[in-house]
Order: C-alpha cells, then structure tokens, then sequence
C-alpha cells in the first residue's frame, strides 16, 4: 500500500470508530475544519494533559496562563501580524485554484529529495553487483539532485529576503512547476495575503471596532507577562505556558487535521536574561526533542529543520519536523525571539514590560524563547504511526491502533463472555472499581472476538474477560492489544498492573 492509500485509509478509519468528523457534515461540510468525536477528544485530552504534565508540573519555573481569544486590537498592530502576517498567493489562471507559491517551490525541492533517496533505494538492492563505477554514476546522481535543490532554496530565500515576489514568481516558471488540478503553468501574479480573521465588536455597527481572532496563543502571554511575573513572584529565568485555539485563513488548507483554518496550539514563552538567550535556545531544542521521543512513535520519525528565513522578531529558530504519510512537515517550532514582542508592546502601550533583576539590581526587558507545538499535528503523528493492517497467522486480518497507552482514549474495556450466568454482574463489579481511575468502557454486545477486534480499531491497550473461572478463582483473563496475548490476572491485582501499564507516571520518569 502507497503513502496516499495509508493516508485515506487512516481518515476513513478516524471517522468510522467517532475520532475525527467533517464539520457540519449535514450541510456538505465546511472546507479544512474538523470536529473530534467521542474517541478522539479523549485523545487529544491526552496528548494535551502530557504536555502539560511536561512543561508545568515537572518545571518549578513555569507556570500556566488562559488568556482570552479576543484581544485589544492594538495588540496586532504591535507584534506586526497586521503589516506582515502574510504568504505569497499564487492563482492558476486556468484551474482557477489558488496556492501558497512557497508551498510550491518546497514540493519541488521535496521531490528532489525523493528522487535523491530513491537512487540510494536502487543501489542498496544491487549491493552485491555494485561496483566502483555503479558507485560513482549513483553518487553523481545524488550529488546532482542536491546541488539543484540548494541552488533553487539561496534562490529561494534570497527572492523572500528581499520581498521580491516578482523573483518568487520566476522560480515557479523557471522550475516549469504545474497546477496540481488542471496540469498546466498559467500563472497569475504573485501577491501577499494577510492570514488574519477580522471580525467586529460593538452593539451598533457605526460604533463598531475591528478586532481579530488571534493568530497565535503568544501575544496572551506577552501582554500578561508582568501580571504573572509579579503575581507568581517569578524570578528569571521563567516560562508561561498556554494551550489554547488559533485562527488563520490559510491559503491551503489540507492534508486532513494537519493545516486547518482553526486549531489548536500547545506554547510556552520562557524568560531569560539577554544574552544568555542562545544557551537556553540550545536547551529547549533537546528537551522538546526528548518529550516527543518519550511518546514512543520511534526517534527516526522526528529531526531538526533550520529555518531558512528567520521571521522578524527571531535570531534564531529550528523546527520539529514529524515523518507523516505525506512526509516530513513541522510539529513544533522552537524559536529565540529576542526582546521584540516586549518592546514592542512596551511602545504601543506606553507602559513599562521591564524586569527589576536583584541580584544585578538592574532592570532589563527580558529575552523570550519560545515552544510552540500544534496539537492538532501531534494528534495526527500519533493516529498516522499508530495506525497498522495486520494479517494474522491463522489467515485472518485485523485493524489495530497501536497507540502509547497513556495516550489512547480507552485504557480498558471490560468484557463478560456472555450475557448469563452472573458475569454481566461480576463484569460490572469490577468495571465500578476501576473506572476512578481511568477511561474505561463496558461491552457485552458480540462475540468475544468481535469485541477484541473492535476494540483493537480504537486502540484500548488492554482487555479484560469475565468468564465462568472468574466466580470460582476471582482472577479475569488480560488480553494485550499488540501482542494479543492473555494472561490470569486475579482480580485484586487489577488496578496496580492497570496502572503500571497505562499510567503516564513512568513517561513523565523519564523526562524529569
């Protein structure tokens, strides 16, 4: 099965077992917006409460903010998303689609990748016939394929340095790069889109002011940094997380949950001293890389990506890149951002952002580095790997979500082998004793096999069967979901094991 087969296979099967629906599905849906359903909003809660877990309860110096959505309009107008929030668009004259003219040009370096490996792909099958001349054309053949990619990224990044959209444009004709829809390479102009959504406050609409959902989660932060550090009688260095929703009217908006025009960031702004900014960007790199290695997806899906431009308020920033079925994309960003956004809310309110520092009896306005992950594309890492068609040994076939148990919406199901004999009761005597302390469901509907398979669809980590023994020994029967083997389990025991297995405590072990 293909890339593209495995990618609608994993939207198909969100949506039949109630992880992920199309909005307003009644009304033909509403384009790259997305509703999660009863199992996946367990998940996502999950991955939402890890992080936080992470980032606050094992970090003494940071603590937590919820700021509004609706923020002073000014607010915009300071972090310079109203004058520079943009993306270069592209129209095909002919499909009439439009695109991000960026996107483009990087899915044709992403296609020069592609051919690069599958040269390597080639040579390693005929590693035993290789010879040093076969060595050599194949090497050739790589080095080619880069040298073209690095050529189009400084042309590329020198055209975006200068904000020279007519040079972007250029690329896309030079490099003969086609319409997706109609194939062909009638291009429009290239012009700046804002990404912002404006909307209105105020009862009458002459008396009405403009306002913005907020692009990002940071300006909270920023614009409360004070009232939190004086609150908390925080010390630099210091950090303040927020989760919460985004808005941007993406050009593009695709590839499922991964670009949506409403979504969800997980953030933390970390306050430093100036100058020891870099040291501290160095750090948060290798502990945000750490947290994602601890979910268990395996450290060869994750790499750095340095950014090729650095947006205005950065002097540097790395990338989180993710290996999705479509390729390795950005899942979190890690950026050093100087003292801008301060500065600049300090200029346009007029009022003082500065940090009186003790033990240098100064005051200075601190330095920021930042974590921002999208949860909404953690979800998606963990569905898309987790997702696995297996063929049994006795022929048969099944659909299994091997999710980290700690992640996945059910921990446990509790399963009576049938509905008589006193096990439906026994079933439900334990399911009352357990379910304080994990999401858990209760299924007697089926058979046996049945109910694994479903339950093996939606990711539950374990199984438990009452059967007939059960009243005379009180143990149940433990099935594991990804080795599906079964073990005698007495009942007393349940909850520590349970607990040993799917608890987060051993993951957050690990990272503190």
């Amino acid at each position: 099965m293909n890339n593209e087969d495995l990618f609608k296979n994993i939207i198909g099967h969100s949506k039949e077992y109630g992880f992920i629906f199309p909005s307003s599905e009644i009304y033909d849906g509403l384009s790259a917006t997305y509703d999660y359903g009863q199992m996946g909003v367990e998940m996502k809660k999950n991955i939402r409460d890890f992080w936080w877990k992470a980032m606050v309860q094992l970090n003494e110096n940071i603590v937590g903010l919820d700021a509004a959505i609706f923020m002073h309009p000014t607010t915009w107008k300071a972090s310079g998303h109203v004058d520079a929030f943009n993306d270069p668009l592209i129209d095909n004259k002919d499909s009439k689609k439009r695109y991000r003219a960026d996107v483009l040009i990087e899915d044709h370096m992403a296609k020069l990748d592609a051919k690069a490996d599958k040269e390597v792909e080639k040579a390693a099958k005929r590693f035993e016939n290789f010879d040093a001349a076969m060595y050599r054309a194949t090497n050739e053949r790589v080095k080619g394929y880069m040298d073209q990619k690095e050529a189009i990224r400084t042309r590329f990044v020198n055209a975006l340095e200068a904000n020279d959209l007519t040079e972007v444009r250029q690329i896309i004709i030079d490099l003969e790069i086609v319409c997706p829809l109609s194939g062909s390479k009638n291009w429009t102009e290239v012009r700046q889109f804002n990404l912002m959504f404006a909307t209105e406050m105020g009862a009458m609409a002459e008396g009405a002011s403009t306002i913005y959902l907020r692009p990002e989660t940071a300006q909270g932060i920023f614009v409360n940094y004070l009232n939190v550090q004086k609150s908390g009688r925080m010390k630099i260095p210091f950090g303040i997380a927020q989760t919460g929703k985004a808005f941007r009217n993406e050009i593009v908006a695709r590839q499922f949950i991964f670009r949506m025009r409403e979504f969800e960031q997980m953030e933390m702004q970390f306050f430093v001293k100036p100058g020891t900014e870099l040291d501290w960007f160095e750090k948060w790199k290798q502990k945000r890389l750490a947290w994602h290695h601890a979910i268990g997806l395996g450290e060869q899906n994750y790499r750095f990506h340095a950014h090729d431009k650095l947006a205005h308020y950065a002097n540097a920033a790395f990338d989180i890149e993710f290996n999705f079925p479509f390729g390795f994309k950005e899942l979190e960003g890690i950026h050093s951002r100087t003292d801008f956004d301060l500065t600049q809310h300090e200029k346009f309110s007029g009022k003082k952002l500065q940090y009186f520092d003790p033990e240098m009896n100064e005051s200075y306005v601190p330095y920021v580095v930042e974590t921002s992950i999208g949860l909404d594309r953690t979800f998606l890492a963990v569905l898309s790997s987790s997702y696995k068609e297996e063929k049994l040994e006795d022929g048969s076939e099944r659909t299994v979500l091997a999710l980290p148990p700690f992640l996945a919406p059910v921990k446990l199901a509790i399963l009576p082998l049938v509905k008589k004999d006193g096990l439906p009761e026994k079933a439900m005597e334990i399911f009352n004793q357990l379910r304080f302390d994990h999401n858990i469901i209760y299924e007697e509907k089926d058979s046996i096999g049945k109910r694994y398979r479903r339950q093996d669809a939606i990711g539950t980590p374990f199984c438990i069967t009452i059967d007939h023994d059960t009243l005379v020994d009180n143990a149940v029967t433990l099935r594991d979901r990804d080795t599906m083997k079964q073990e005698r389990v007495p009942i007393e025991q349940l909850s520590g094991i349970v607990e040993e297995k799917v608890g987060v405590r051993k993951v957050l072990e690990r990272l503190g």
